[in-house]
């Protein structure tokens, strides 16, 4: 008893402590509500940066960011890949990217965008393409994908210029849908969106 009394104040501290703690080990692992299925992507078939076709099927088995672009965008599609850029950065360093993480990025400007135009934007933000795929196919069959998978709206004006909703769609392991990323959405939530849903 005498010892208890004497050394009171550091079995409270303690005991603070460990409350503490665990409440933090909860807090880091506790069941998140998993995302709602929105609905799954539709099947498509492109060409990547290296030539080779790469379908739907193909990149399943990962969670995928994709994002729907053109190299000659003045705005809104630099930014957003820079955005991504740091997402692959921050799935890099947990060891994620490439392995159980992947962004496909899909130009709908074939016309202009060959290749070559893709790969240099590409370069531009030091993708790595062992986790970024950079499509090209068919304009009409890519703008019908990014409307009827990821409801993303796309115009083409008189001028060949494009008019586009700029959102980032989340694909789970299966290819479904499951989140939408506004402009607003920084990095380090795409990335922390990315690793809550490998781990489902």
């Amino acid at each position: 008893m005498a010892v208890l009394k004497k050394y009171k104040w550091t079995w409270i501290l303690l005991a603070i402590c460990v409350v503490l703690a665990g409440y933090l080990l909860w807090d880091t692992y506790a069941a998140k509500p998993k995302l709602p299925v929105i609905r799954p992507v539709g099947e498509f078939s492109m060409q990547n940066v290296d030539g080779k076709t790469v379908t739907l099927g193909d990149t399943n088995g990962k969670v995928r960011l994709f994002y729907f672009f053109f190299a000659n965008c003045p705005d809104v599609c630099p930014i957003t890949t820079f955005r991504l850029s740091q997402v692959q950065d921050i799935l890099k360093e947990k060891g994620l990217f490439g392995k159980d993480a992947s962004i496909v990025s899909i130009t709908f400007d074939p016309q202009r965008d060959t290749l070559e135009n893709v790969k240099a934007f590409g370069d531009k933000f030091k993708a790595d393409y062992s986790g970024w795929y950079f499509l090209r196919g068919d304009e009409q069959q890519t703008i019908d994908l990014a409307m009827n998978s990821f409801q993303i709206l796309i115009n083409k004006d008189n001028d060949g210029n494009f008019v586009h909703m700029d959102l980032i769609g989340m694909v789970d392991r299966e290819g479904r849908l499951r989140e939408i990323y506004r402009p607003e959405a920084t990095p380090e939530e795409i990335a922390q969106g990315v690793i809550d849903l490998a781990r489902e």
